[in-house]
């Protein structure tokens, strides 16, 4: 349990899980700044916007090559992200049908987010809404599992 170990330990994984969160929603300001957050702007993220005339940025679509980096990257770099936070949720006292949510639900989607995108780049143009879905349950499952971590790690020894 993770209020039974030693208050170093416990600072320890507090400093780790801030550094983490702080990673993390950095990733999600990029997102903003790209358009990213709505359908339509992921949609033109990944598919280029060279018929809109007056565009403010001129997007192409992305190359194979392209997307194969930011799948790849991204499904890797989350995987552990949600692995090491799970672990820490896994330490912690809650129900387990709700560790067991907090930390398989992120996994799930991972895969529909960047699947998602993978498919709306090869032409599957409603799963923008599968991407939206799944990119604000995997930052509201990341915001919850971090805030209960660090919030149980701070408690005293019961």
């Amino acid at each position: 349990m993770l209020l039974k170990l030693p208050r170093g330990i416990r600072w320890f994984i507090i400093s780790f899980v801030l550094v983490l969160s702080v990673g993390f929603y950095t990733g999600l300001l990029f997102v903003t700044q790209t358009s990213s957050t709505s359908p339509a702007g992921i949609e033109e993220n990944y598919l280029g916007n060279e018929e809109i005339e007056n565009a403010e940025v001129m997007k192409f679509k992305k190359s194979p090559r392209e997307m194969l980096t930011i799948i790849h990257t991204h499904i890797l770099s989350m995987s552990l992200i949600f692995f090491l936070l799970g672990a820490l949720v896994w330490l912690t006292r809650l129900p387990q049908g709700l560790k067991l949510f907090l930390t398989i639900e992120p996994f799930l989607s991972v895969l529909l987010t960047f699947g998602g995108i993978y498919g709306l780049w090869t032409g599957i143009h409603w799963l923008k809404y599968v991407v939206v879905f799944s990119g604000i349950l995997m930052t509201v499952t990341f915001l919850i599992s971090s805030i209960i971590v660090v919030f149980q790690a701070l408690k005293k020894e019961q």
